[in-house]
């Protein structure tokens, strides 16, 4: 196993102790789209497509990591409302959802495939539908020399990504703080939650 493989596993045994995220909560409560499906965008362990399958969503998660989609082929065994796929963002079929989670995901899209990727995500999302996520910030000790490409957005992109949207919740995180395996770096993300309000012509 290498060091970048070593490393996600030890981030994966960490996430299965975490519940889901009050966020999502949240954005149950703001999808006023007709539509009764969610996408989880990076699932990880399937925290949030846990309460979600409870909320008797119909839930779709991804990610690229295979022992992420290991653990929640297992969790979902037999979960007909769940439906797990191996891909990336930018080769994911996006379906048709009320709800598109990303949390702490994005920062890892192919930053030369952005715009697509994002305009995929977009149109995904139905008239009253919800998007809950996290853009990387510019100052974020990840935004250069990472181990893999990531995405930062200064905070101008980031709003501007939200035409057509209602953005509910923005904050800004810019402080130094510990991983989820204990090391400490600086974080620079923007955190948002926007309901999409109408479609773009060229979508």
């Amino acid at each position: 196993m290498d060091e970048h493989s070593d490393i996600w596993r030890k981030f994966y045994e960490k996430a299965l102790l975490r519940p889901h995220l009050k966020r999502t909560e949240f954005v149950v409560r703001l999808n006023e789209s007709r539509s009764n499906v969610a996408i989880d965008c990076g699932c990880g362990t399937g925290s949030d497509i846990a309460f979600l399958e409870k909320q008797s969503y119909q839930v779709y998660g991804f990610d690229v990591n295979p022992e992420a989609i290991a653990i929640c082929r297992d969790r979902f065994q037999g979960t007909s409302l769940v439906e797990i796929s191996e891909a990336s963002f930018e080769s994911y079929d996006y379906p048709t959802a009320g709800i598109v989670l990303a949390n702490s995901s994005l920062f890892f899209a192919d930053p030369s495939q952005f715009d697509r990727t994002w305009d995929k995500i977009k149109s995904s999302i139905e008239i009253g539908g919800v998007f809950a996520g996290d853009f990387m910030g510019e100052k974020d000790s990840w935004a250069s020399n990472y181990r893999s490409p990531t995405t930062p957005l200064s905070e101008r992109a980031v709003r501007a990504l939200f035409s057509g949207f209602e953005i509910v919740r923005f904050f800004e995180r810019d402080e130094n703080a510990k991983t989820s395996l204990g090391k400490v770096k600086h974080w620079h993300t923007y955190s948002v939650v926007a309901v999409r309000t109408a479609s773009d012509g060229h979508l």
